[in-house]
């Protein structure tokens, strides 16, 4: 699957749920019930012990899912998160070894940034998406729909402060995609094994982006 294949199916999901947890088991747990639950993508994080193995068997498991490294910040690990079967990559900022790295290998790279001129610097070095984090610390949805402004080309992923009351208003704000952790997959929810919760707010999470579109859509 190539870079603008992966970044389009990113897009047309409209949620990136980022898995940050303690133990391997956990983040398959996360990753599976996220998946059974409507969202056929995620983002396993370097934080979680064995990251790349459950990268490796959420590729096996899930052929039609999504799967994407986290919090990347050298080549050996994109390598050996490429090796493992990952379809993307972010890291917390722009890293010219990693893009040249992402690029060469026809892997979508989706780095951090936060300022105008981050945000500007990254797109123009050829990044594929550009993660604005952390959203809710600098205005939240105001502050999207400020660099939507000199930035309309450029496709943002809204992270950090995402939550079920915020999901429709980052999206109506310009964002391309949300980027979502613990309102989506509550740490009581993966302790307790509780799938059906997740189903409900990742149900919950898929209609705000779908309501948003449809009224953007009619706004046009």
């Amino acid at each position: 699957m190539g870079r603008r294949e992966v970044c389009n199916r990113i897009h047309e999901v409209g949620i990136v749920p980022a898995i940050r947890v303690d133990s391997s088991d956990d983040a398959v747990f996360a990753a599976d019930a996220v998946a059974s639950g409507g969202i056929p993508v995620v983002e396993v994080t370097m934080t979680v012990p064995g990251a790349i193995d459950v990268i490796a068997d959420l590729v096996r498991r899930h052929p039609q899912m999504l799967v994407g490294a986290g919090t990347v910040l050298d080549r050996d690990t994109a390598r050996r998160s490429v090796d493992a079967g990952a379809h993307f990559l972010t890291s917390p900022g722009l890293d010219p070894e990693l893009l040249e790295f992402a690029t060469g290998g026809e892997i979508a790279f989706l780095p951090g940034a936060l300022t105008p001129t981050e945000v500007w610097a990254t797109w123009k070095a050829g990044c594929d998406m550009v993660k604005i984090f952390p959203c809710a610390q600098v205005g939240g949805p105001k502050y999207i729909r400020a660099l939507r402004r000199p930035f309309p080309h450029v496709p943002l992923i809204a992270s950090g402060g995402v939550n079920q009351h915020t999901a429709s208003d980052f999206m109506l704000a310009g964002a391309s995609a949300l980027g979502i952790g613990g309102a989506l997959i509550p740490r009581e929810a993966i302790e307790n094994r509780q799938t059906d919760r997740i189903h409900e707010l990742a149900r919950r999470f898929l209609e705000a982006v779908r309501t948003a579109r449809v009224q953007l859509q009619a706004e046009s």
